[in-house]
């Protein structure tokens, strides 16, 4: 019999990488996921799959697993994706989201993997004028898109010294089904849906006219899953995400639409931030062909009766801020 098709999925019982094992568990593989649930929920994980909690930043625990298993593939979700927060976190940034993500690449050097698929970030191109294109060179603004450039280059680097291969994807604003509405630091959407189930303001920072291209995660997870499988996309980088930016404004408005629920918009002061970030993405179609892109509206109507039923979440403030100077006010007290 061949040996079977095993990938090893970090962050698979978060938002995007749930999504993911559930293509590749379709594709036919056996999926082994790592989570150590800071940001996400075992049952989220699809049973199907072999879960196990633990951090990527153990890298004895890498090593076990990767020596007990051997994977065919890596994809490499896990990561603390909170841009503006990675000012105000760098040593806690810099542990998860560059060093273990250096582990999983030793482990898959020592161990042969056939492709390692990492999930970059937009955050990687900084104030760069949108639409950002591959072809240009990221300036990173926040600790945690310097993070994400460097395993970028990090993994060129493992290519070229021991044939590692690798495809980068860089989603952006991506949002739907297994999303941390408790979260909130990142991820707008869920941030908005869960403040209007509270009765809460939705609160924005500025004046609301940052714009943005939402993404739908059922559109991206596919194309994510069979990556490993695609030959003309190693050692490639690929924007990936929806195409039409939205203002913030236009976001909330959307979001209690879809929600049915009618909310008060609180405006706050204006934090650090990209202003328009959105990317280019003819790389990724001529590769992996024209991809569906489901509408804001559509994707919003779509996630809406899961976070009902998921309910509302209570926002924990982090634990160990590092530097508080300029933190948000918002962010240092409920």
């Amino acid at each position: 019999m061949p040996n079977p098709t095993v990938s090893l999925v970090t962050g698979g019982a978060g938002f995007i990488g749930a999504h993911v094992v559930k293509e590749l568990l379709a594709l036919g593989h056996r999926v082994v996921v790592l989570d150590d649930l800071s940001g996400g929920f075992q049952d989220q994980v699809d049973p199907r799959a072999v879960f196990i909690q633990g951090s990527i930043t153990d890298d004895a625990l890498v090593e076990r697993l990767f020596a007990e298993h051997k994977f065919t593939y890596v994809y490499h979700l896990a990561a603390y994706a909170a841009e503006g927060l990675s000012h105000f976190i760098r040593r806690f940034n810099y542990t998860n989201n560059l060093l273990g993500s250096i582990n999983l690449i030793n482990a898959s050097v020592r161990h042969e993997v056939k492709c390692f698929v990492f999930t970059s970030s937009i955050a990687v191109y900084g104030a760069l004028k949108p639409p950002m294109r591959e072809d240009m060179r990221p300036v990173p603004e926040d600790p945690y898109g310097v993070a994400k450039y460097a395993v970028e280059m990090d993994l060129y680097a493992a290519k070229h010294m021991f044939g590692l291969d690798y495809v980068v994807f860089r989603p952006h604003n991506v949002y739907g089904e297994y999303q941390n509405l408790g979260d909130r630091y990142r991820n707008v959407v869920g941030i908005f849906m869960n403040q209007l189930m509270q009765g809460k303001p939705l609160t924005i920072f500025g004046d609301g006219t940052q714009q943005r291209a939402f993404t739908y995660v059922g559109d991206i997870a596919p194309v994510i899953a069979r990556s490993a499988t695609t030959p003309a996309a190693f050692g490639e980088i690929f924007n990936i995400g929806a195409d039409k930016p939205y203002t913030v404004n236009e976001l909330a408005g959307l979001v209690m639409e879809a929600m049915g629920l009618k909310g008060e918009v609180k405006h706050l002061e204006a934090r650090n931030e990209v202003a328009f970030a959105f990317s280019d993405h003819s790389k990724v179609a001529r590769v992996f062909g024209k991809q569906t892109e489901t509408g804001l509206g559509e994707g919003l109507r779509r996630m809406s009766p899961w976070a009902k039923a998921t309910g509302a979440r209570l926002s924990a403030a982090f634990g160990n801020i590092e530097i508080e100077r300029n933190l948000p006010p918002s962010w240092l007290h409920p």
